[in-house]
């Protein structure tokens, strides 16, 4: 054997040896000791953890593609299949012609003088024209910007100083919504400005305002911006093809500040294309045939764009959308009138169909599968849309719009205690483990602490936050997500509840979450929300605010008599009042800092 052979050899043994140590030792603060990666292609069987940290991979490498790119694969493959369905404005769209009319706004978003880089809101409710413009911004290198379409004016004038907008397009109006008059407030030259070319003092960035279904002094029709493409805006388009990097940011989500001013969470292609690629594969779209989504939640949030807009992108799923606003009735008329396969909602939404008189009259026989996600759901009511509904391959899904959003989710044939008392297994290429707040050691495995992710999924940054930024996401890239939790041998996780939400009763540490399942399992409450209130003795006391169901009445002593000798002495709620509703978000959360504040209002604290 020559001693150039040979020389190769002891080279390729040492390479061998040092990418063996880089494995063992790439996670910082993990022993070489300590088993950490779990296969996650499908649930994993065998006890893989021996701390609170887990390593998802998969044999599906990361995607290097761009929205447009993952578009265009699925028109070639199913260019005649249904791509959107708006049962309420009557619209259907294959993936042949949504992709056609995706080109023709995406040409006219360059005649009007936008560029790449560029930033543009999307202010409105769950119309056609919200996907077309979320494609359309993606295939032009703009910027989406998801505004929230309950934003009154100060909000979101707030929002588009804050990304520094160059257009904003919105309907007229919907319900008392008066979006139209709200831009003309901001900006009042609209009167007098031709379109495209407003210049405005107060937001010196935005120059363009669109509206999607009427005519106004000062603005564009959105009809006369999908022609206003020349020959050589689509020659420019295609040109641009090659300039858009699946690194670029595609889309700003503003967290939902309720404890301050939002932030704008700002995602790559690359976050999100990859995030709808494994959330669709681990609910097994790319497997199924003809997978039909019903998608009540709204598109303005991550849930509805990337787990229903881009995973109609990379998966082929035909969407429908039930209503232009959440209306629960609609929700299960779509399900039957379009054989939807699987239907995506919070634990609200949920609740909200499972308390229909009518639901059994629905044949829902076609609904497989779904995706519980937004908050934390009791285990009662996902066991309810299982036996009652039908739905026996329902996920529960983790994650924050920080996260692109998907970090945990539940494999469709888990068991029903997986199902119940987690909120999935980690995702693959995704990591997280559980440190001492305190400390920011990783606890043992079991072990409650605050939750923390890294991976492709974490953010950019906040739009031009430096500090905030920096508050969130360490050195090292993990995103401190702020969540209680827990994670077993497996990998699949637990959440306690929010750091934030902790109620501290004379010291004791009480997870609202824990008291809010056990109260749903009261016969007569339909959901129930506990907050902490103001006590000058404990410094808070509990209180549970509760929704019957229909026709029932109840006391405070028969809801407190139910939790006495069942759960721990400082949990049992002091006080109790019966509610409603909920103040909420428009994607269904609960705002607990507004019901405490409501509650301590009623309770005279």
């Amino acid at each position: 054997m020559s001693s150039q052979i040979l020389a190769n050899l002891r080279a390729t043994a040492q390479l061998c040896k040092r990418v063996k140590c880089l494995q063992r030792s790439w996670a910082p603060g993990i022993s070489a000791q300590q088993s950490c990666a779990i296969h996650v292609d499908n649930p994993p069987s065998v006890p893989s953890l021996t701390t609170s940290y887990a390593h998802g991979i998969s044999s599906h490498p990361l995607l290097s593609k761009t929205v447009d790119q993952c578009l265009q694969a699925s028109v070639e493959r199913y260019p005649d299949r249904e791509a959107l369905v708006f049962l309420q404005d009557g619209i259907r769209k294959t993936f042949a012609q949504f992709h056609q009319e995706v080109e023709l706004l995406a040409a006219g978003l360059l005649a009007v003088g936008l560029k790449k880089g560029d930033r543009l809101g999307m202010w409105g409710p769950n119309i056609y024209e919200w996907v077309l413009m979320q494609f359309a911004t993606a295939k032009a290198g703009i910027i989406l910007v998801s505004v929230n379409p309950a934003y009154q004016l100060q909000e979101v004038e707030f929002a588009l100083r804050m990304v520094q907008c160059n257009a904003i397009v919105c309907p007229t109006q919907f319900k008392t919504q008066k979006y139209c008059e709200m831009v003309r407030q901001i900006f009042p030259e609209m009167n007098r400005t031709s379109p495209g070319r407003i210049n405005s003092l107060k937001l010196p960035d935005l120059h363009t305002v669109i509206l999607t279904d009427s005519h106004q002094p000062g603005t564009f029709h959105l009809n006369d911006v999908m022609q206003a493409g020349t020959n050589q805006h689509h020659q420019q388009l295609q040109d641009l093809q090659k300039k858009v990097m699946c690194d670029d940011p595609i889309n700003i989500q503003f967290t939902s500040g309720t404890t301050g001013s939002p932030k704008g969470v700002t995602l790559t292609h690359h976050n999100i294309v990859n995030n709808a690629y494994f959330v669709g594969m681990r609910l097994g779209y790319g497997w199924r045939k003809n997978v039909r989504l019903c998608l009540p939640v709204p598109m303005y949030h991550c849930f509805g764009s990337v787990g229903g807009g881009m995973v109609m992108a990379l998966h082929g799923v035909t969407l429908v959308y039930p209503s232009t606003a959440y209306d629960v009735h609609a929700n299960l008329v779509a399900m039957q009138k379009e054989k939807c396969t699987f239907v995506y909602g919070t634990p609200t939404m949920f609740i909200d169909m499972l308390g229909q008189r009518d639901l059994a009259q629905f044949d829902l026989s076609s609904v497989v599968g779904g995706i519980v996600a937004g908050s934390p759901c009791p285990p009662e009511v996902i066991q309810n849309a299982i036996n009652i509904m039908g739905i026996k391959e329902l996920s529960i899904v983790y994650g924050t719009t920080e996260n692109s959003p998907v970090s945990f989710c539940g494999f469709p044939f888990d068991s029903t205690e997986r199902k119940t008392h987690t909120v999935g297994c980690i995702t693959p290429h995704t990591e997280a483990k559980v440190v001492d707040p305190t400390t920011g050691l990783t606890v043992p495995l079991g072990t409650q602490g605050e939750l923390m992710i890294r991976g492709y999924c974490v953010m950019m940054k906040y739009w031009q936050d430096e500090e905030k930024t920096r508050e969130c996401i360490t050195q090292d890239r993990w995103y401190k997500t702020g969540d209680i939790a827990s994670l077993d041998k497996f990998g699949y996780c637990k959440i306690q509840g929010r750091i934030k939400d902790l109620i501290i009763r004379g010291g004791e540490n009480i997870y609202p979450a824990e008291i809010e399942q056990f109260l749903h399992t009261h016969p007569k409450v339909q959901e129930a929300q506990v907050v902490g209130v103001k006590d000058e003795r404990m410094g808070e006391e509990v209180c549970a605010c509760i929704k019957l169901k229909a026709d029932q009445e109840c006391t405070v002593e028969e809801i407190r008599a139910f939790c006495r000798g069942k759960i721990t002495h400082y949990k049992v709620p002091r006080y109790v009042t019966f509610v409603q509703g909920y103040p909420l978000t428009v994607t269904g959360k609960i705002q607990k800092n507004e019901l405490r504040e409501q509650t301590e209002k009623l309770l005279g604290l």
